[in-house]
C-alpha cells in the first residue's frame, strides 16, 4: 500500500471534505482534502458531525486502490483506523477501534471515519475516506452520546498541523507500522488487537432487542462475531447491530 506523494487542498469552509474530494480530478496520487469548518459533516448511519471551526482535523484521503478487489475493501478499514490509533496513541493511552471504524478513548468517541467506494467492475476505482478527528474542542452541545477531545483528556491543546502530518505520513509508510510486512493477515492481527470491549461481556442491541454477548471476533469481510450468554455465535454486518453504551 505504499503510496504516493500527497497533495494537499485545504479549504477554510466546505459542505463536507468527501464530498468536495469527490468533485476533484485525481490521478494516481495521494489527495487529501482538509477544512476548518464543515457546514453538512456527514456521520455514519446518516449522522451529522458536530465540530466548532478551526478546532479540530477534518480531512478526507483520497486514493485510488486500483489492485483491491471489492470483495476485499473491509482492509482499507481496518488500515485507516490502525493508523489513527498508532498516531493517537503517542498521546494518549487507551485507545481503541469501536467496530467497525470508530476511535475511542476508554468509553468515549474520539474519531468518527466515512468510508465512501466507488467500483469498476470487480475492483475498487476510487476510495474517499473522511475523517473528524477531536482535537481541541473544549465542549460539545450536540445529542450526540460520548463525544471527546484530546484537550479534555489532557488539559491542553494540541497542534493540528504536527498531528495531521503525523498521520498523513503514518497511512503513506504502512512498513513503519509493524515491525514485520504489513500483509493482510498481519494487518487484521493489529486491528482486531485494537479492538473495544474484545473479549469483553457488554450489552448489545439488535432487531430482536437487546442482549449479552461479548466480541469474539471480526471477519475478514468486516462481519462482527458475538458470542451470546447460550453459547451462540452471531454474525453482523455494519448497521445491523448497535453497542450498549
Amino acid at each position: 500500500m505504499h503510496q504516493p506523494e500527497i497533495r494537499h487542498i485545504h479549504l477554510a469552509e466546505t459542505t463536507s471534505t468527501n464530498t468536495h474530494a469527490r468533485q476533484i480530478e485525481q490521478g494516481d496520487e495521494l489527495l487529501l482534502v482538509t477544512a476548518d469548518h464543515q457546514t453538512a459533516g456527514r456521520g455514519q448511519r446518516g449522522n451529522t458531525w458536530e465540530s466548532a471551526p478551526g478546532a479540530n482535523l477534518l480531512f478526507t484521503l483520497a486514493l485510488r486502490p486500483h489492485e483491491l478487489p471489492a470483495s476485499r475493501q473491509f482492509l482499507l478499514c481496518e488500515y485507516i483506523s490502525v493508523v489513527l490509533c498508532q498516531v493517537l496513541s503517542r498521546y494518549v493511552s487507551d485507545i481503541h477501534i469501536k467496530w467497525p471504524n470508530d476511535i475511542y478513548h476508554r468509553d468515549h468517541k474520539l474519531c468518527g471515519i466515512l468510508i465512501e467506494h466507488d467500483l469498476e467492475g470487480p475492483h475498487l476505482s476510487r476510495t474517499l475516506i473522511g475523517v473528524g478527528l477531536n482535537v481541541n474542542q473544549s465542549a460539545f452541545v450536540s445529542d450526540a452520546p460520548n463525544p471527546i477531545s484530546l484537550r479534555q483528556i489532557l488539559g491542553h491543546e494540541v497542534d493540528r498541523t504536527e498531528l495531521l502530518a503525523a498521520i498523513c505520513h503514518a497511512f503513506a509508510h504502512p512498513t513503519e507500522l509493524t515491525d514485520t510486512a504489513l500483509d493482510a493477515a498481519t494487518l487484521h492481527a493489529h486491528y482486531t488487537a485494537l479492538l473495544y470491549r474484545l473479549g469483553v461481556p457488554a450489552t448489545y442491541r439488535d432487531a430482536q432487542g437487546t442482549f449479552t454477548a461479548t466480541l469474539h471476533h471480526v471477519e475478514p469481510d468486516g462481519r462482527l462475531i458475538l458470542l451470546d450468554e447460550l453459547g451462540t455465535l452471531r454474525s453482523y454486518l455494519f448497521k445491523e447491530v448497535a453497542y450498549i453504551i
